[in-house]
């Protein structure tokens, strides 16, 4: 299995840090915030990656991994234009995934506890579809909040409910088949101009083909100050790194 890693974003609510840096090469703990997710992916047994970033980034990854070999992976870089969202950065992996290929998507900012090979073997046997990492929050009005329909099914993804029907938000960890490229194809913008991976994930819930699972471990997106001073402190105490 393959992955993309998108690392694109202005990082608003982390400036003045990301004034002049891209957020996920923001230092937490003892490496940049890039760094974890691409060691997950590795820890997962997949080697082949795609990293998605702006033009301005581009080079300051490409100087820090490289090739990607010191991390035990291969690394394919793509550039994002202009931030037009997560569904449009996620269309540029069109090319790296054969027709029958199924893959993980994995923002760059998130930062967790869990080891996402079991997650990785069970979507690989699953037929069809897509799959969404949860997780229990307790301020989940932050964020894209799985409702469900019945044990075992998401109904649909609520974003930043007002009064959220569950405390199980969408983390940006997802997995798609290579029919989610034409899924893309049909989406249309929202409201503020974008392709959004809320509306993808709503077009795989309609038809009954999301599945999900909850990460057991902590879990954080790291795009604040707060959440990155506190996945800074869990991952130098709990791994040394």
């Amino acid at each position: 299995m393959k992955a993309v890693i998108l690392a694109g974003g202005t990082g608003t609510r982390l400036r003045p840090l990301t004034t002049l840096m891209n957020k996920h090469m923001l230092p937490v703990g003892k490496h940049p915030m890039i760094f974890y997710g691409i060691d997950k992916l590795h820890q997962a047994g997949i080697q082949e990656l795609l990293l998605v970033t702006g033009r301005q980034s581009i080079g300051l990854f490409a100087e820090y991994l490289g090739s990607g070999r010191e991390l035990g992976v291969s690394l394919t870089y793509r550039i994002q234009e202009e931030a037009g969202g997560i569904a449009e950065a996620l269309e540029l992996a069109r090319d790296f995934i054969r027709n029958d290929e199924k893959f993980i998507v994995l923002l760059g900012d998130n930062l967790f506890e869990d080891n996402l090979a079991p997650y990785v073997r069970k979507f690989a046997q699953q037929r069809e579809g897509a799959m969404v990492l949860l997780k229990q929050v307790p301020d989940p009005h932050r964020y894209g909040i799985a409702v469900f329909q019945k044990a075992g099914q998401i109904a649909y993804i609520d974003e930043k409910p007002a009064e959220p029907q569950s405390d199980l938000c969408v983390t940006g960890i997802y997995m798609y088949d290579s029919s989610v490229f034409a899924a893309i194809d049909r989406l249309e913008p929202s409201g503020r101009g974008e392709l959004e991976i809320t509306d993808l994930n709503n077009m795989y819930a309609r038809a009954g083909t999301l599945a999900f699972h909850t990460l057991a471990g902590w879990w954080t997106d790291a795009g604040t100050f707060e959440s990155l001073h506190e996945a800074a402190a869990r991952l130098l105490k709990e791994t040394g790194e």
